[in-house]
């Protein structure tokens, strides 16, 4: 232990509490450490990262933890670590100087700032020494503070510049952009145009946007899903199947418990960056989901379920809420939890030949490797288990049933022996705040895919969470940030009063807010319905913007910063503004028609935008194929737990429609039509039997009774 301690000491954030031990005298962000600064004008350094993120810890090893450079910090700098999923919002500022200056941004992120918070520098990670073409940290902290105290007029006009630039980009396009009938004429041009834009990226090869890195980018393929099954185009279609086929197989892959790693440092899906988040697993659910529904392959609905199923085993906290991410190194070194010689591999197996060379021809492990020169595996799909069996076959039974079982059932027995090896390995931290963003995005997918693929136990589970998030960070339809050892960020101790919760940020509330919709189709529960609403009424109250149309990313309410963002890019997560447009369109949908405004206008302002750009807008092109297409709205006329009605909404599941939303009104319960009063109307129940209708805006199909006749009226549904 180290006998250094700091004010971080005191943080709950598991990433600040890494860095309490370092000699540097590291101060959370808040009025001590501004007041500091200003008081004795000194310039802040401003820290950020994440408690997975493998090159912050090289920057901890490597800087922070290194006694001469923490003095120079600490001499020259009043010195501020955030965490960016605690404050995404000071994240979304700051990320912005890098990219002005020219710069891919990232993490760790290291940024210089005028007593004031307007920054004038600004990088990623720095070596210790001059490396890798990059000046070493020292020589970087002995520039900054000499132009701070010698050119001072310098700094000022950078400060000065840099801040206009980032208040400008703020601006557009909500603020700058006017009426355009993108809107309007969006129906028949915008996912075609969208298409043929990230199809041009896209590698034919190895499935996938672009070369490498490579990151699953769901939001990109999510608009090439709806492309190919809505409108018949066979290549998007094609793509979506080889992106899927293809990350499945890849070492980006878990091979042994399941779940998806952060990215693929390779085109080919195969070595990954081997941190764990939750917003990815959460997204690929769902994907894999909408694949099995679109192409009906076994293998997509097994990867659900394997997600899932890491995700109940690891992710998991005991109230029922999921922690946010598993770091990508142990013991110091990346990757060496997952990774596999052929040494560990024959100790794992023990004396089983046939498991053994199973698992060594069909994950690919080699005497050389294939990991950074460590004579290591990465375990990926190497062959299959045809191919592997036909390898194995000497003659004697060769190409027989009874040869393919055998080596099936060895590569089980491997799998099973390779992952309890693995389990007593040291394994990796995980950062356990429970965030109601991404657990948003989990939820939701738990909900819509428990009912796709009859998996009750994923619905449940996904209201069990949502009830912790009632309880605990959703105050007055305001959702808190997260929530750290069951206690609410902003709370001084379990069972404070609930003033005391902070509200959070946008993403927050359209996260929470769309998974509460999704547990409405998934449950026919109405309360689903109220607590939407609430959601939706505060975040509209908070966060809309009339001059701009649009939502902002921070409360009208929150820390005054140089500038109030709005989040309209995607990044690896959804952007906030066009899910914040997609809840209010669903409750226009179904509740009430007073949320389509905000919807329509925050749409309108990225239309042009996002027909130029869809693979930073990707979800904005998702909601505004909804907006102009249309939803599909399948209404059940039933008792709700009746199995006849429970049959339909079934069916309603199982097709592929995106723009779907499933209501369920229970002539014994007045509250279920009351909550989607829209579709509501007119629709009159039959004593003892369940009908459902089908309907594209007010025109609903007339009644039918049997889930076939259901599955008839969904197929043969225009949905252009």
């Amino acid at each position: 232990m180290s006998a250094h301690t700091n004010r971080l000491v005191n943080e709950s954030s598991p990433y600040l509490l890494q860095h309490a031990h370092n000699p540097v005298d590291w101060y959370p962000w808040g009025p001590e450490a501004l007041d500091r600064a200003r008081s004795e004008d000194k310039p802040i350094l401003l820290s950020i990262g994440y408690a997975a993120c493998h090159w912050c810890h090289v920057m901890e090893r490597e800087s922070f933890e290194d006694e001469p450079i923490a003095r120079r910090m600490n001499e020259l700098f009043v010195n501020i670590k955030v965490d960016r999923e605690e404050r995404p919002d000071l994240d979304h500022i700051y990320q912005l100087v890098v990219q002005l200056m020219g710069r891919n941004g990232g993490w760790p992120l290291t940024v210089f700032l005028t007593p004031d918070q307007r920054p004038f520098f600004a990088g990623t990670y720095f070596p210790p020494q001059d490396k890798y073409g990059m000046p070493g940290f020292p020589k970087v902290l002995d520039a900054v503070a000499d132009a701070y105290r010698n050119r001072r007029g310098e700094v000022e006009l950078q400060a000065k510049e840099i801040t206009e630039a980032i208040e400008h980009t703020q601006r557009a396009p909500g603020r700058a952009a006017g009426p355009s009938g993108v809107v309007e004429a969006a129906p028949s041009d915008l996912l075609r145009r969208a298409s043929r834009h990230l199809l041009a990226r896209f590698d034919d090869r190895h499935g996938g946007i672009g070369t490498r890195p490579k990151f699953p980018n769901t939001m990109a393929l999510d608009v090439l899903l709806r492309r190919g099954v809505l409108e018949g185009d066979r290549v998007a279609a094609e793509s979506v199947e080889l992106a899927l086929d293809k990350m499945r197989e890849g070492g980006i892959w878990d091979h042994l418990r399941g779940g998806f790693h952060r990215y693929s440092t390779d085109e080919r899906w195969l070595v990954p960056h081997f941190e764990k988040m939750l917003y990815d697993n959460a997204l690929l659910l769902r994907l894999y989901a909408d694949g099995f529904r679109a192409f009906g392959k076994p293998a997509y609905a097994e990867t659900a379920r394997e997600i899932v199923g890491y995700l109940f085993a690891e992710m998991r906290d005991p109230e029922g809420g999921f922690y946010a991410s598993q770091d990508a190194d142990s013991e110091g070194i990346e990757g060496k939890f997952f990774v596999w010689t052929l040494d560990q591999l024959r100790a794992a197996v023990g004396e089983d030949p046939l498991a053994y060379d199973m698992a060594r021809l069909v994950f690919g492990v080699t005497e050389e490797g294939n990991f950074e020169h460590t004579g290591a595996t990465v375990l990926s799909q190497h062959r299959t288990v045809e191919q592997a069996a036909a390898a194995l076959d000497a003659g004697a039974g060769g190409g027989s049933a009874a040869h393919l079982e055998r080596c099936r059932e060895a590569l089980a027995r491997a799998r099973s022996k390779m992952l309890a090896a693995r389990e007593q390995r040291p394994r990796p931290a995980r950062d356990d705040k429970v965030l109601a963003s991404w657990n948003g995005l989990l939820l939701g997918a738990l909900a819509d895919a428990g009912r796709a693929l009859d998996e009750p136990a994923w619905v449940d589970a996904a209201a069990r969470a949502f009830v912790v998030f009632e309880r605990k960070l959703l105050r007055g339809g305001r959702v808190g940030r997260y929530l750290k050892d069951g206690v609410p960020v902003g709370a001084k101790a379990a069972g404070s009063a609930a003033s005391e919760v902070r509200p959070g940020f946008l993403d927050d509330q359209a996260y929470l807010g769309n998974a509460a919709l999704d547990l409405y189709e998934a449950t026919a529960d109405p309360r689903y319905i109220d607590a939407a609403r609430a959601i939706a009424d505060a975040m509209i109250a908070h966060h809309w913007d009339e001059p701009s149309r649009g939502f902002f990313f921070t409360p009208d309410d929150g820390d005054a910063l140089i500038a109030r963002t709005q989040d309209i890019y995607d990044q690896a997560v959804p952007s906030a503004a066009s899910m914040a447009a997609r809840l209010c369109l669903r409750l226009s949908d179904v509740a009430d028609e007073r949320y389509l405004p905000p919807a329509e206008r925050q749409l309108e302002a990225l239309a042009q935008p996002a027909l130029e750009n869809p693979f930073g807008l990707g979800q904005t092109v998702c909601v505004l194929d909804h907006l102009a297409r249309g939803s599909v709205t399948v209404v059940v006329v039933g008792d709700a737990v009746a199995a006849a009605t429970r049959e339909l909404t079934r069916e309603a599941f199982r097709a592929y429609l995106p723009n779907r939303m499933i209501a369920v009104v229970d002539p014994a319960r007045p509250e279920s039509a009351a909550a989607v009063r829209v579709v509501a109307e007119g629709k009159p129940a039959r004593p003892g039997e369940a009908v459902a209708y089908v309907c594209r805006g007010r025109s609903c199909s007339a009644p039918v009774t049997t889930p076939a006749e259901l599955k008839a009226l969904l197929r043969s549904c225009d949905t252009r």
